[in-house]
């Protein structure tokens, strides 16, 4: 698996997707760590330090931070490494762009870290950290871009397969996200500090283009690259419908473009424009349900495989998590239902369901079929593979369950007027009514980082067998050649 050799080059460069898929596992268990943390402050007020540097606020974009691009980013370099050099059979054009892109994107996720436990943000909601690290993720991106790019244009196969374009979808869409979101101007060249170019609604309006499209390709677009490729490998089947795929891709990137401002209903935006985003919203219902049955249904004449196989069941819980949050996220975008959602704890629970149930699983199936196979040896242990697959699947349901009541219960009670047309609860009255919710979805978080811990360790001992292994057959292959 390490490559054919040619002329003393191998074929493939499967060292960076060595680190890149090592280091998401490192960046899974930091950031889940910081976000059960963050969660167990919430629940339990005692673990809340007197110190600033351990308070939510500051926290908080470290756990988003780590999951999101520490954790979800690695997976996705190691995943599109592997998935573009395998199906278009050549190289990634520049080992050193590549070595360049991991050692750029490590120190970014450290900085932005340790920035934001310093207290060095800009403040808002989708563009938090400070203007050296926005350009360094310039830098390391656009290089990103041309290095995928241009192993597509070395190909050796004249087809590009479809989780290439979800893929470089995913890719040219971040880089325009990043670069227009985080126009900024310096306060002092020598300072942190930066204004943003935008103000008011336009800035809401340009953080929510930016937060909801980053949803839309850096973790949907993104995921369904890694689902094209692994699904159909993992269920040893070809993909159920190549021309739904080709459906799905352009359907949602034309689509996707024009939802963000739904997050906006009830601002000072004006009316038409969250509307459209909503109607938008609702018609995105299709490409994503369309995605999800090809996923689905690529297992068709194979069902038996969710019995034997632990990983083939992440990859369909993923599916099933993913056909579920689309429909959520549209219901949610409807002024009736968003009236009362907005702002309520049942946002938490939807972000988490796509998060926790489409991103982090399908994002563990992959990495259970790729790694063993980078390190050409079999996984360490299939029972801790089920083990953490019942663990993380308990710890979804405990979170999104106990968001989902939690939110409800919070938009009822925040609407709720007496006789006299008064607010019948206070804000801390329906504070006090979360604690119970916040304590299970505190749990629920813990069995998930269980079970990613699970995974890490098993993860971890399958790559010394794998290394072992290896030595031992350079061991033989060298006793050989000594007595030939």
């Amino acid at each position: 698996m390490a490559g054919t050799t040619y002329s003393g080059v191998e074929q493939y460069n499967f060292d960076i997707v060595k680190k890149f898929a090592a280091m998401s596992l490192v960046w899974a268990v930091i950031g889940m760590f910081v976000g059960v943390y963050i969660a167990s402050e919430l629940a339990w007020p005692f673990l809340n330090f007197d110190s600033p540097y351990f308070s939510f606020g500051r926290f908080r974009p470290v756990h988003t931070t780590s999951v999101i691009f520490g954790f979800g980013g690695s997976a996705l370099f190691a995943t599109s490494y592997y998935v573009v050099q395998r199906t278009c059979q050549t190289r990634l054009m520049s080992d050193g762009m590549a070595s360049f892109t991991f050692w750029g994107w490590m120190a970014i996720i450290v900085l932005a870290d340790i920035s934001y436990v310093l207290g060095y943000t800009q403040s808002r909601e989708y563009a938090e950290m400070e203007w050296p690290i926005d350009l360094l993720i310039e830098v390391v991106w656009v290089t990103y871009l041309i290095l995928f790019v241009g192993t597509i244009m070395r190909r050796k196969q004249p087809h590009i397969y479809v989780a290439n374009w979800f893929y470089l979808a995913f890719i040219l869409a971040t880089a325009l996200l990043h670069t227009f979101n985080n126009l900024a101007m310096p306060i002092d060249l020598f300072s942190m500090k930066s204004y943003s170019l935008f103000a008011g609604t336009q800035d809401a309006m340009t953080q929510w283009w930016y937060g909801h499209n980053a949803v839309g390709f850096f973790l949907t677009a993104a995921f369904l690259g890694m689902m094209y490729y692994f699904v159909p490998k993992q269920a040893g089947r070809p993909i159920y419908s190549y021309r739904l795929s080709i459906v799905h891709f352009w359907a949602l990137s034309f689509m996707y473009m024009w939802v963000g401002a739904h997050h906006l209903h009830w601002t000072a935006l004006p009316d038409w424009t969250s509307s459209l985003a909503a109607a938008f919203s609702i018609l995105l219902l299709m490409p994503s349900w369309g995605g999800m049955i090809n996923g689905i249904m690529t297992l068709s004449g194979a069902w038996d495989k969710l019995r034997t196989d632990p990983v083939m069941r992440f990859m369909i819980v993923a599916l099933s998590f993913y056909g579920m949050s689309t429909f959520e996220g549209p219901m949610m975008s409807l002024k009736e239902v968003n009236a009362l959602s907005h702002y309520t704890d049942w946002t938490i629970g939807h972000v988490h369901s796509g998060a926790l149930g489409w991103v982090a699983m399908i994002s563990f199936g992959s990495l259970y079929h790729m790694m063993p196979k980078l390190w050409d040896t079999k996984i360490y242990s299939q029972k801790l593979v089920e083990w953490h697959f019942w663990l993380a699947t308990l710890g979804i349901i405990l979170y999104i369950v106990a968001m989902w009541i939690s939110g409800i219960t919070q938009g009822v009670m925040w609407r709720s007027f007496d006789e006299f047309g008064n607010l019948q609860y206070s804000f801390a009255e329906s504070v006090a009514q979360m604690v119970p919710f916040y304590k299970m979805r505190a749990i629920g978080g813990m069995f998930f980082l269980a079970g990613t811990l699970l995974m890490t360790y098993n993860m971890f001992m399958t790559i010394r067998q794998g290394k072992r292994e290896s030595a031992a057959l350079e061991a033989k292959l060298a006793a050989k050649l000594a007595h030939a």
